[in-house]
Parts: C-alpha cells; structure tokens; sequence
C-alpha cells in the first residue's frame, strides 16, 4: 500500500517538474489517485501558471476543488475533471474567464453548475454519466444581454451515455448564448447525464 502511494506522489512530481522545466501549456495529473489537488503544487508552478492552459485531473478520487485552485488558474481555456467525486464547483470558478471547454463527465452532481453559466468564453460542457435532474440551459432571444434560459432536460435526445444537446444538431437542441447586437457565444454544446 505504501509503495503504491509512493509511486503516485513520485508520478504526480515528475509530472509537475516536466511541466515547469518544458515550458509547457498543459499540466496532466489524470490517473494519479488524487484526492486533493496537491498545496505544494502551487508552489512549484507558481512562476508558470500564466502559461497553462489546460489541466487534465481525470479519472482521480477528488471530491471538490478549492477556490485557490480556481484563482490560480485563472487564464485557463480547457479543464478536464471527468471520472472523479465532485458534486459541485466553487463559485471562484466564475474567475476562469477564459475557459472555453470543461469536462465534467462521470462525477456525480445532481445539479447542473450554474456558475458555468457566467463565463463568457465557455463553449463546451460535459456532464455525461452525472445524476442531474432539472433543467437544463437554452439560449434566450438574440436581443438578451448575456442571459441563459433553462429547458428541462427531458426535451432533449437521448444518447447512449445519457442526454446529449449540440449547436449543430437537432432543432431545439442549439445551446449557445447571445450577448450584445445577437452575436452567438459560447455554449455551443452540452452534454448531459441522468
């Protein structure tokens, strides 16, 4: 037991260091038995934050992220979170302005997160193979500013994986947002699970 947990702190520090020394954009700590997002991390990257863009933590045991993981990477523009325990995002994630995707799939939340709903930049949600029950989100009408409906998520198709909505599927299934003079913005898919 303890060597295993051994390999995974040494898998998730060779991952960070070749993130800093590389320069890199992406940090991947997906299949590292996490069930925290590790404090000393942000120490480590603190000189290279500005620079990533992607974080994939999937398939983990995480049960929440903190608000200091949101502040910290804040010019995120892909954050991968599937196969983990979250039931709920911090409201911080409102400070990921730049995010234009996020995978959610396979957690368990039984509410969609409407925080997502404020992010301008956001195009992509997945939350397939989740326990979500409700509503979910529809554009408003092309002279709303920045406002986001919500539909129930029966009207949707079904897919294999649960319940699926495209921008350039079925009638009724467009989910993208308006803004200003109607210009179409983010929220261009949204998957869902039930």
């Amino acid at each position: 037991m303890l060597k295993k947990m051994g390999e995974a702190v040494a898998r998730v520090a060779r991952k960070v260091n070749e993130t800093v020394e590389s320069g890199s954009d992406t940090l991947d700590l997906a299949e590292c038995k996490l069930v925290a997002f590790p404090i000393g991390i942000y120490k480590v990257l603190r000189n290279v934050t500005d620079q990533i863009q992607l974080i994939t933590l999937a398939n983990n045991e995480l049960k929440s992220l903190t608000s200091k993981f949101m502040t910290t990477f804040c010019q995120l523009r892909e954050l991968r979170l599937e196969g983990n325990f979250l039931h709920r995002l911090p409201n911080e994630v409102s400070t990921l302005q730049h995010l234009k995707a996020i995978d959610l799939s396979r957690n368990q939340f039984r509410d969609f997160p409407e925080q997502l709903t404020t992010l301008p930049a956001l195009e992509t949600i997945n939350l397939e193979e989740n326990d979500i029950v409700g509503e979910r989100p529809r554009p408003c009408g092309p002279r709303a500013s920045h406002c986001l409906q919500f539909l129930p998520l029966p009207s949707l198709s079904s897919g294999a994986h649960g319940v699926t909505g495209h921008r350039h599927g079925a009638p009724g299934s467009d989910l993208h947002r308006h803004k200003g003079q109607g210009e179409p913005s983010s929220l261009r898919h949204l998957s869902t699970g039930h």
